[in-house]
């Protein structure tokens, strides 16, 4: 849970600074978010949560 409300608020912040940045504008930001909102709900959340958990896995088992 803690994670996944961290990567919320940092693409939460990315969005913010691109779409302030001129780089997105709002309308391509919506369909974004709600892309992802949608396809949370679909079979396709599982893998997706899978994949993204053995990513900081593997990010938090690097030593420097």
């Amino acid at each position: 849970m803690v994670l996944s409300l961290s990567v919320v608020l940092l693409l939460a912040i990315v969005l913010v600074v691109l779409i302030r940045g001129g780089s997105l504008k709002a309308g391509p930001a919506v369909v974004a978010a709600l892309f992802g909102f949608f396809l949370a709900s679909t079979g396709m959340a599982d893998d997706i949560q899978r994949f993204l958990n053995s990513i900081a896995q593997t990010i938090n088992s690097i030593k420097f």
